[in-house]
């Protein structure tokens, strides 16, 4: 109701001085109107004094109310009736250089209200007479029926304003109440229900379509939820079966288990369990947006150590340039960067291969391997959480599947990429992060 309520006040506002500019113009031509009769009337009247055809008594004639001839002596030998006898109406004469004067009189002497008077001078040979014409004035609103007609056009206005701006408001707002009601009827278990989407490409279409691509990706996470959900149970399910498994089985026989295999066995499935454990916490932390730390890291003193103090059965080669540093958290990217050199030891045949250079404002982090690859179509599953290929599994199943998803996670909360390249054999993975300045010491 505001935009309404505004939208007639504002008319009415129009309205007053759309009317007051009216009555005002309207009112002056009247005026103009009404003196030009009263002047034609006192005309007259001088025209039977100058050919000597002056009654005693003057006739009513229209423009005037009342009229009175004053001579040389200033005595009244006519009038109109009522004012035979009675002194002048008026004391006020034209200059002696002009030939009338007007004025407005409330009231004019033996007169009764405000009237508009007419003095003329009339040249005889006795002297000057005087010729006095009067007039009512136009009220200020000039006609009842006038300001009648003005308001009546006003509040037709307003009401016309107020309820055009109301339909015209709902027709907007209609879209906007059927997108808050769908929202609002959205659940979790119904989540691939859309906003209607208006026809009309304005301002609301973007919305409805905004909306619905929020919706969409809210589909693409809550899809995702359910399957790292599903996932997770999953491969968290499978040690703790193992392990209990074994442990019902040596109960079942006491005397006959072997009970230090048996703890051997339980616990390389507690292992397993902590380290799954060990990367949901990890994708936890990163997935609740926790800023980096700002440290300046070079990332070739930080793949030196890595590969220092790493353990691998494949020949590693390395070409590290000097000074190029990031900002960030050491210990993330010291696991991103372990996490790539595992994934390369698991699938390398004989040789790994980690360069470490520049590109433009970016720092490029390769870690390539002499394996069989992956096939493009799968470059996005691989980073997908528990999303294992076959060969991953066949190699290495006490894996997790979250190694590369931590990896590109890690990635992203320093501002930067992990993909994977083409290469002529293996795999070959491309980090960039934005390059920062090394500090002077």
């Amino acid at each position: 109701m505001r935009l309404p309520l505004v939208a007639g006040s504002v008319a009415a506002l129009a309205c007053a001085i759309v009317g007051v500019l009216v009555v005002t113009g309207v009112r002056g031509r009247v005026d103009d109107y009404d003196r030009e009769q009263t002047t034609t009337a006192a005309l007259s009247i001088v025209q039977m004094i100058k050919r000597d055809r002056l009654p005693g008594q003057l006739p009513v004639v229209d423009g005037i109310e009342a009229a009175q001839v004053l001579d040389a002596h200033d005595r009244v030998v006519s009038a109109t009736p009522g004012l035979i006898g009675r002194p002048a109406i008026a004391s006020f004469e034209p200059d002696e250089d002009i030939v009338s004067a007007s004025r407005v009189l409330c009231p004019p002497s033996g007169l009764h209200g405000c009237m508009d008077v007419i003095a003329f001078r009339v040249f005889q040979p006795d002297g000057d007479w005087t010729v006095y014409a009067a007039d009512e004035t136009s009220p200020w609103y000039v006609n009842g029926s006038l300001v009648l007609f003005l308001v009546a056009t006003a509040l037709l206005v307003v009401v016309l304003t107020v309820l055009l701006t109301r339909r015209t408001v709902d027709r907007t707002l209609a879209p906007v109440n059927a997108i808050r009601s769908e929202l609002a009827e959205i659940t979790a278990t119904e989540s691939g229900r859309r906003v209607p989407v208006p026809p009309v490409h304005d301002e609301i279409r973007h919305l409805a379509e905004t909306a619905n691509a929020t919706l969409d990706r809210l589909d693409a996470a809550l899809e995702r939820q359910r399957r790292f959900t599903s996932d997770a149970s999953h491969d968290l399910r499978s040690p703790i079966t193992g392990a209990r498994t074994q442990i019902e089985e040596a109960l079942l026989y006491p005397d006959q288990a072997d009970w230090p295999r048996v703890a051997q066995d339980v616990l390389v499935s507690l292992d397993r369990l902590h380290a799954i454990v060990a990367d949901l916490l990890a994708l936890a932390r990163l997935d609740s947006a926790a800023s980096a730390g700002e440290e300046e890291v070079d990332l070739g003193r930080l793949v030196s150590s890595e590969l220092a103090n790493a353990v691998q059965e494949a020949r590693t080669l390395v070409d590290l340039d000097e000074g190029v540093v990031v900002r960030g958290d050491r210990l993330q990217l010291a696991r991103l960067l372990t996490n790539l050199l595992t994934n390369a030891e698991r699938h390398a045949v004989s040789r790994i291969s980690v360069t470490v250079g520049t590109d433009g404002d970016d720092a490029l982090l390769t870690v390539a391997d002499d394996g069989a690859g992956i096939p493009p179509g799968d470059r996005d599953a691989v980073f997908q959480r528990f999303v294992r290929l076959r060969e991953s599994r066949e190699r290495d199943p006490a894996g997790t599947g979250l190694g590369l998803p931590i990896a590109r996670e890690i990635a992203r909360a320093h501002g930067g990429t992990l993909t994977i390249a083409d290469s002529d054999e293996g795999a070959c993975f491309v980090l960039r992060l934005p390059r920062t300045r090394p500090a002077r010491s």
